[in-house]
């Protein structure tokens, strides 16, 4: 009775580790075939988030994971001191930021040409930022920055994080057009950049 017992035992074992087995390889093939999303450095997951900012359009978007999610309207450097055109990245998210520039600084507060919030780019200086020029939202008006009005300006910095890449196209390309509507005409705008920052002039 006892080896029977033993016996049963024994069995019942090699069935449960059978099974243990039979689960770890139906989990490991379902790994394959949903991989976790990768990670960025320091285990963060990676994100698919593009600033895409048209200076002939004087318009910034949003793209995530390829999807367009928001469209907003900018101000753009004007043709002394143009917008930076290339791929750069966001170093920096200010709140209340302060204005510096040779022989003046102006605190946070409504003569601030900076508004409310400073996004500072991987290009020195640069960056996209509010204004206390909102009529100029639309125009090519700028000292290279990129201007938003306060409301759209609040809504971008909560959707973005440094290590977004921010895509300043100083043509139109099937992308922009893509994006934007209109044709795919090549062409500039009244266009784009100079130096200065959130801390040294650039507005």
């Amino acid at each position: 009775m006892t080896k029977m017992r033993a016996a049963l035992e024994r069995a019942a074992a090699k069935v449960a580790m059978a099974a243990i087995a039979v689960m770890i390889a139906i989990e490991a093939a379902e790994a394959q075939q949903n991989p976790a999303p990768a990670e960025a450095p320091g285990g963060a997951a990676a994100r698919d988030v593009v600033i895409l900012v048209s200076i002939p359009d004087r318009k910034l978007a949003v793209v995530e994971g390829g999807q367009v999610t928001h469209t907003f309207p900018v101000a753009v450097g004007k043709q002394s001191t143009p917008s930076p055109s290339g791929e750069f990245t966001i170093v920096s998210r200010v709140v209340a930021p302060t204005y510096y520039h040779p022989g003046v600084v102006i605190p946070a507060g409504p003569q601030n040409p900076l508004g409310t919030r400073w996004i500072g780019l991987s290009k020195r200086g640069f960056g996209i930022h509010g204004t206390n020029q909102p009529r100029s939202i639309g125009k090519a008006a700028s000292h290279g920055c990129i201007r938003m009005r306060r409301a759209d300006l609040e809504q971008l910095f909560s959707l973005v994080r440094p290590g977004d890449v921010v895509s300043i196209r100083a043509e139109r390309d099937e992308q922009i057009a893509a994006v934007f509507g209109g044709q795919n005409t090549p062409g500039t705008a009244e266009a784009a950049g100079a130096p200065g920052a959130a801390g040294s002039g650039a507005n």
